[in-house]
């Protein structure tokens, strides 16, 4: 019970930075989502795009304690550290 309401919240986030860095994407670029995308990746500016897209997983994150789904706010934490994790992969390599 525990390991889907983790599952739950990480799928949540992961979406949550998905729709959040594509909000982002749509509503401060001139271009369109992919050549936003390869100008981000040809730039090296592809972690801060993420980054400011992870910004809704702060929505998720404490609307799921607000409700105390505590596990699956834990699975949103979880999303934000792998999000994390692929933003300092791109910073470094």
């Amino acid at each position: 019970m525990i390991k889907k309401e983790i599952l739950i919240g990480l799928i949540v986030g992961l979406i949550a930075n998905t729709l959040g860095t594509l909000l982002y994407i749509l509503i401060f670029s001139d271009f369109g989502i992919v050549e936003t995308y390869q100008a981000a990746v040809q730039q090296g500016h592809i972690g801060s795009l993420l980054a400011l897209g992870a910004i809704l997983n702060l929505v998720a994150f404490f609307g799921f304690l607000k409700i105390r789904r505590d596990y699956r706010a834990r699975g949103v934490m979880i999303a934000t550290l792998l999000t994390a994790m692929l933003i300092l992969y791109y910073k470094v390599f």
